[in-house]
């Protein structure tokens, strides 16, 4: 083996390639968010800043509270990578708790933490998963079903709301629902 010959051969691009599916089926960006914002929420209550030979100290007396939303936001962070099915309540919970650190965890963590707990928890609350790869290709591929993509995502939608109707009343049927007391 000399220098020039790589040890493995591609492995980089294999790792890189994937991590980004594993982070393309999940709200990555928004977890990368949440989690960011918890640090500066924890992190300036209890930091003492040196500006020349003067000493800044962050204490609050909510110091406590500092400590248990940054602790918070950093969980629902993690969360947010590795329970995909709760992204709803971890985005509501981040923006609630970013409000909650303007008064308690000096303003938001100088309004960095703040910030970045808005934004992250919207992101959470307005990410939907995909279709897998391999079903976009099957249902684009398939000849004289009509032929525009928007054709195919209304038979998609068509198809989820026939199988969640359990009522009998869908207007699908021609049952509104109104006449079926009696």
């Amino acid at each position: 083996m000399s220098a020039e010959t790589p040890a493995v051969a591609g492995q980089f691009t294999r790792r890189r390639l994937q991590f980004r599916a594993w982070r393309g089926t999940r709200p990555f960006w928004a977890g990368l968010f949440v989690l960011l914002a918890g640090l500066p929420i924890m992190y300036f209550p209890y930091a003492h800043l040196q500006v020349g030979h003067l000493t800044l100290a962050m204490a609050t007396t909510a110091g406590a509270g500092s400590l248990i939303i940054g602790v918070l936001l950093v969980v629902l962070g993690i969360s947010l990578w590795f329970q995909t099915h709760i992204r709803v309540f971890a985005g509501v919970a981040a923006i609630l708790l970013g409000l909650v650190s303007i008064p308690v965890s000096n303003f938001g963590g100088f309004v960095i933490g703040f910030l970045f707990a808005l934004v992250g928890g919207a992101m959470a609350v307005a990410w939907a998963p995909g279709l897998p790869p391999a079903a976009e290709g099957a249902e684009e591929a398939a000849p004289g079903e009509g032929g525009s993509p928007g054709t195919r995502l209304d038979k998609a939608t068509d198809a989820v709301s026939e199988s969640n109707d359990l009522s009998g009343t869908s207007p699908a049927n021609g049952a509104n629902g109104r006449h079926s007391a009696g």
